[in-house]
């Protein structure tokens, strides 16, 4: 097995990419060492000393390092540790487990605007933040007002506000007039 590695703009975060589906729909985002009984993979990369988020989307698999420590000291261990899992035939997430498909719900006198969102997000932007190894996904929408929330590498990424204002604010406004700003919301 051959893991290939890719930065992404988030000097903290790397992607994975093991060569073969990791999760077959659906994201499933540990932003910290809670839950990752859900996921014997995130969980096998958690004990790792110095790993402090897993990501884990179609084809990949996003490791945040703490400030700490270097890439080169803990990118052997995690390529080890998802080469085991691999190779072990365990599966990425434990029977039962939820994987995410993003979006949160929301019915009400917006649902026509908060379809047009979701749309907006899965076909133009989901698949470029995925590239970058983190996924963007609705959260709500108020007064004008799209809350969107951050995983992966793009969680904690210093380019991260430009690429909501510059990028994903523009572009929901071009097509809904309604949306008037996109706000990022915490974990």
């Amino acid at each position: 097995m051959f893991i290939q590695t890719e930065s992404t703009p988030n000097p903290a975060t790397l992607k994975f990419l093991p060569g073969q589906t990791v999760m077959e729909s659906g994201t499933a985002d540990f932003p910290a060492a809670v839950d990752v009984n859900v996921s014997p993979l995130a969980a096998r990369v958690f004990g790792i000393d110095g790993v402090k988020g897993v990501f884990l989307g179609n084809d990949f698999v996003t490791v945040t390092k703490t400030d700490d420590v270097e890439w080169d000291h803990v990118k052997p261990a995690i390529l080890g540790a998802i080469m085991e899992h691999f190779q072990s035939g365990a599966p990425v997430m434990a029977d039962g487990a939820q994987s995410t498909s993003g979006h949160a719900e929301n019915d009400g006198p917006d649902s026509g605007i908060i379809d047009q969102i979701k749309v907006l997000l899965d076909t133009r932007v989901r698949p470029a933040v995925a590239q970058d190894g983190g996924d963007i996904t609705f959260h709500g929408f108020e007064k004008g007002v799209v809350y969107l929330h951050m995983q992966g590498a793009c969680a904690g990424c210093p380019s991260s506000t430009l690429t909501l204002k510059m990028g994903i604010e523009n572009l929901l406004r071009h097509y809904i007039p309604e949306v008037t700003e996109v706000r990022p919301i915490g974990v």
